[in-house]
């Protein structure tokens, strides 16, 4: 088959998609991943062509204007309507550049990231089938917990209707914006007539960090994460150095989180260490620390493969992006997850509920005597049984293979015959 992977966001938005991408190709499958382009070094080193999409909305995110509206936090839709006014303008481009791309590649099936809002219209004007592929859920009403876009665990009877609310927020914003483009690009009428193009929903995250609702059915799969290993990965002579120097470190690594506060944070953070009498590694990746003036038991590093690297810390302090939460799990660290927005906050109630972590510490009145309490209960021999199990649990997933193998049959079954792949 040919298939076209549309996604959008962080690295964290597209790391699993290269995973995807290149289990899919491991199949015989021709593959085309659409990411922002920023990404596409990053996509074409692990062998997979890339489209490259354009990248203002990432750099949105580093700008004033992102910067003042992920400070203000928040669950799910808070900080995107902060940045509405802003993002309207860039979406034609977005979506006539993800129509050149796929219509080129001619793919036979469109997977695609929930913020690819015009994947699945494209795959319509093409005549095939899509797939929606999120690293979280939410795009499939269940009673059993509340949308990750809300700030609540669960909402009861209104359950199923907060999951309604995620999957329909987009299209009230953007609706006649989409309406406008499949008539003018796509030749489509307005409004979609005919049958749902989509095949069935994918999920990227482990069953035994949130179960599999009763009320889901067979078109749903949660296949495990998506994990994109870096197994030839050698630590740096500085890096490995520090780690054979001492007790294993505490990770502090907040992502592609801008840097709202850096130094602010930073001095948190080591302050924070100096009082648990721990040693850390600060990964400073999008900016959200800073790497200057560091006590000799705290090391600043640009980023490492979390596989390979986690394994060797005490415990993880992050900011619950769907990915991190998931390697930190793996790896059995217990987690201290510091949400900045949109679904983090979700993560953090999760870990928290199974055991492998304190409850979620606010970044906006975060202190150096909060974030020690959190490091000390990292320490107990409960969570960090709890973690540890966990890590094994997920470690025996193979959530590409199960993801692939999902994509096949659906189509096969969808063509009413099996396909020879």
């Amino acid at each position: 088959m040919r298939i076209a992977i549309h996604t959008l966001g962080t690295r964290g938005d597209v790391q699993p998609y290269v995973a995807l991408a290149r289990g899919l190709a491991a199949r015989g499958h021709a593959v085309q991943l659409a990411a922002p382009e920023q990404f596409a070094g990053f996509v074409h080193e692990h062998g997979i062509a890339c489209a490259p999409l354009p990248g203002e909305f990432l750099a949105l995110l580093d700008a004033p204007e992102g910067k003042a509206a992920l400070a203000g936090g928040g669950s799910g839709f808070g900080p995107g309507f902060r940045l509405l006014k802003h993002v309207r303008p860039l979406m034609r481009r977005l979506m006539d550049l993800e129509w050149d791309a796929a219509r080129a590649f001619r793919p036979d099936l469109v997977v695609h990231h929930p913020k690819s809002l015009a994947a699945p219209h494209i795959a319509e004007a093409l005549g095939c089938r899509s797939m929606l592929a999120s690293p979280l859920p939410g795009f499939t009403p269940t009673s059993a917990f509340a949308s990750p876009l809300v700030p609540f665990a669960s909402l009861g009877p209104l359950n199923r209707a907060s999951h309604r609310l995620a999957t329909e927020g987009a299209r009230w914003l953007f609706g006649r914006q989409m309406r406008d483009w499949r008539v003018a690009v796509l030749g489509l009428p307005r409004r979609r007539a005919g049958a749902d193009p989509a095949l069935g929903t994918l999920y990227a995250y482990s069953r035994h960090v949130l179960s599999v609702p009763d009320d889901w059915g067979r078109d749903v799969l949660v296949s495990g994460y998506w994990f994109l290993d870096e197994a030839a990965w050698q630590p740096p002579p500085g890096l490995a150095a520090f780690l054979e120097a001492g007790l294993p470190p505490v990770y502090i690594g907040f992502g592609s989180m801008p840097g709202i506060e850096p130094r602010r944070l930073t001095e948190i953070v080591v302050a924070a260490l100096a009082r648990t009498g721990k040693r850390g590694l600060l990964a400073t990746g999008g900016g959200a620390l800073a790497s200057g003036d560091l006590p000799p038991d705290v090391l600043a590093i640009g980023g490492a493969p979390h596989d390979r690297l986690l394994p060797r810390v005490a415990a993880v302090v992050h900011h619950g992006g769907a990915g991190t939460t998931g390697a930190a799990l793996r790896a059995g660290r217990p987690s201290v997850i510091c949400p900045f927005f949109g679904d983090q906050p979700f993560w953090a109630r999760r870990v928290a509920a199974l055991g492998a972590g304190p409850p979620a510490l606010d970044r906006r009145t975060l202190s150096a005597e909060g974030l020690a309490a959190a490091l000390v209960a990292t320490d107990g021999p409960e969570m960090r049984r709890r973690a540890a199990g966990l890590g094994a649990a997920i470690r025996q997933e193979d959530g590409v293979g199960a993801a692939v193998t999902f994509i096949e049959e659906r189509v096969a079954s969808s063509a009413g015959f099996m396909l020879d792949f």
